[in-house]
């Protein structure tokens, strides 16, 4: 019988509700910790509130990558575009229409809330335990596994952990990049090709134009 890994998810946003989902369906026992009350405040301010969940056609050459080119290749064929349409679909059930002036796909109903609590729900579906307002203060190696300190609560010992806590771009979404700083402070402790994060800097940030 194959043993089943218990996994740590930080950050209930579009990729640490994936990457739970994914792990739950093949066999792990998931814990999606989320520091807000209702996870995905990214989601629901993108697109201007609608939320643009998908390009409508996939072009390689716009991917760009300072690592290998071939790597990126692989990673953007990894999941086909029509596959990722029937995911919320389908799954999700969650339709979807294109814009046709941006080619993106936004959900008919125009919602980004639809799309959050999609995820969050299609999450608690495939056995993931949802944990909000859980605030995150440490993480560190533990055994052959890792140990996670809350804010309260006594701590959590999984066997694998996945950081999917954003970055610097909105903080009063929960964004704020603390966590990335705790994977720099850890430095080598996880191997000899683990490599610290440097530079970080804020990325998909807001645009407005000031009326004159």
């Amino acid at each position: 019988m194959p043993i089943k890994h218990r996994v740590g998810v930080i950050g209930a946003g579009a990729a640490g509700s994936m990457a739970a989902i994914f792990a739950a369906r093949h066999g792990a026992e998931v814990l999606l910790l989320e520091r807000t009350r209702d996870g995905g405040r990214k989601i629901l301010i993108s697109g201007g509130g609608r939320c643009n969940v998908l390009p409508a056609r996939v072009d390689e050459t716009r991917f760009v990558t300072d690592s290998s080119p071939n790597l990126l290749r692989k990673m953007v064929r990894s999941w086909p575009l029509a596959e990722q349409i029937a995911f919320f679909e389908q799954e999700l059930n969650i339709p979807l229409a294109e814009e046709t002036e941006s080619a993106k796909l936004f959900p008919v109903s125009n919602k980004a809330r639809d799309v959050r609590d999609g995820l969050l729900e299609h999450a608690r579906s495939e056995g993931v335990v949802v944990m909000l307002n859980k605030q995150v203060v440490g993480m560190a190696p533990q055994g052959a596994g890792w140990r996670i300190e809350t804010s309260s609560d006594a701590p959590i010992d999984v066997d694998r952990l996945i950081v999917a806590s954003g970055g610097l771009s909105v903080p009063n979404t929960g964004s704020d990049g603390s966590r990335l700083s705790r994977l720099n402070v850890m430095g080598g402790c996880c191997g000899t090709d683990h490599r610290h994060v440097e530079q970080i800097a804020k990325a998909c940030l807001p645009v407005f134009h000031a009326a004159t």
